[in-house]
């Protein structure tokens, strides 16, 4: 039986949210703001500056004409670039942790650094993920966004049908998955046990996506001596499609690990919880409220100064039923919208 997918876009002034739903959960979240950098974007293609070559990171730092941080070109033995060349290179990994874009060399460059062509927007991106699937906008697509959203900031997923119990945290080092599982009464344990596993890697595959992480992986199965070439399968189909994964055995502690791209930026890191954020969330919720009553002839969101000030020119943009209060004494985060 084939999956059901729904893909849905969100763009509103400042930001654009791209979802793709397989079987009712939330798989992609795809987030572009008009604050973004566009030379950090993925896909993005750049003319760039050599600015070091360093031997000991076997890589080289290149300025992008965007501030730090700097890109960075990984390098094979025989470096092809040295200090002062112009190169032209292509985005393959948005910054994160504090570290800039990586890159991948893509010819000689002539002139500044500069943006050459911008990276797939989010409609682009859909498209590539869901190719051939109708996209729904408007009041469902916020509300898609929404659960998606909070989808994406937990660490936990409960399936009470089969007893599985999930848990997904990242750390500095690797990304920990740990599958549990409840007996349930009247059911086969060791059958119940190797659903659960399959359809926790199946799970964890999919809120790693959603979460945009990469690097080691670390998965605790439930038991030990499992059906290892069942549990290879399974990982394969979830975590598979990208010739960049790197999938090992299970071993005799019924642990699987695998090694996942970093190609965009952890979510956590582009939501927040920053003024801009805060913003965006008062300009969405007054964007919501215009598009579910369309007979108020005006609807004022009201928010403390520092958040009026920067989503001001962005309900500017909703048009005339829109409107923006300031007003001292409320808490971050606490915008209300009202009639007029």
């Amino acid at each position: 039986m084939s999956d059901a997918v729904e893909v849905f876009l969100d763009a509103m002034p400042g930001e654009t949210r791209g979802m793709v739903f397989r079987n009712g959960y939330p798989e992609h979240l795809l987030i572009e703001r008009d604050s973004d950098v566009p030379q950090h974007r993925l896909g993005a293609r750049c003319v760039g500056r050599v600015t070091e070559v360093n031997a000991g990171l076997r890589g080289a730092f290149v300025d992008l004409g965007a501030g730090d941080p700097a890109g960075f070109l990984p390098l094979a033995r025989e470096a092809p670039v040295r200090n002062g060349d112009r190169i032209a290179v292509e985005v393959t990994a948005e910054p994160r942790d504090g570290k800039g874009p990586v890159l991948r060399l893509t010819g000689a460059g002539e002139g500044t650094p500069r943006l050459l062509e911008a990276g797939p927007d989010v409609a682009a991106r859909l498209a590539t993920l869901a190719p051939g699937v109708d996209v729904e906008t408007g009041l469902a697509a916020i509300s898609a966004g929404h659960e998606a959203v909070e989808a994406a900031l937990g660490m936990t997923t409960v399936i009470p049908a089969i007893g599985l119990d999930l848990a997904v945290q990242r750390t500095r080092a690797l990304v920990a998955v740990d599958i549990d599982h409840a007996p349930l009464a009247g059911r086969d344990a060791r059958k119940g046990r190797d659903q659960a596993n399959r359809e926790g890697l199946v799970q964890a595959a999919r809120l790693i996506r959603l979460k945009r992480w990469g690097g080691l992986v670390v998965v605790d199965l439930i038991g030990t001596g499992q059906d290892g070439e069942m549990i290879l399968r399974t990982a394969k189909a979830a975590f598979g499609g990208d010739p960049a994964v790197v999938i090992g055995p299970v071993n005799r502690f019924g642990v699987l690990s695998l090694s996942l791209p970093w190609r965009l930026r952890p979510i956590e890191a582009v939501l927040g919880r920053t003024l801009e954020d805060r913003a965006l969330d008062t300009v969405r919720a007054l964007r919501h409220r215009l598009l579910e009553d369309t007979a108020t002839p005006r609807l004022t969101a009201v928010c403390p100064p520092d958040e009026a000030a920067v989503a001001a020119p962005l309900v500017a943009r909703l048009g005339p039923r829109a409107a923006l209060r300031a007003q001292t004494g409320l808490l971050p985060g606490t915008a209300r919208i009202e009639e007029d």
